[in-house]
């Protein structure tokens, strides 16, 4: 019997690998790891990569959607 191990990595992310015994557990596992990779980068002020056009490194707008009056009693 082989003894079966699923790696996974994601190039543009430099570091994020993942190894498991299944590949359901490898994708799970280097989900966690990205996850984590964000964080930590955001955290720290690294420049992201941007992937399938999200742009981490854009810092966030703020648009007003409504207004919310309120009635004098």
């Amino acid at each position: 019997m082989e003894d079966v191990t699923f790696a996974g990595r994601i190039p543009v992310c430099k570091g994020v690998i993942a190894f498991a015994s299944t590949l359901r557990e490898c994708e799970d596992e280097l989900r966690s790891t990205l996850e984590d990779w964000i964080l930590l980068g955001l955290k720290l002020g690294h420049s992201l990569p941007v992937i399938d056009n999200i742009d981490l490194n854009k810092e966030p707008t703020l648009k007003q959607v409504f207004k919310v009056h309120q009635q004098s009693s």
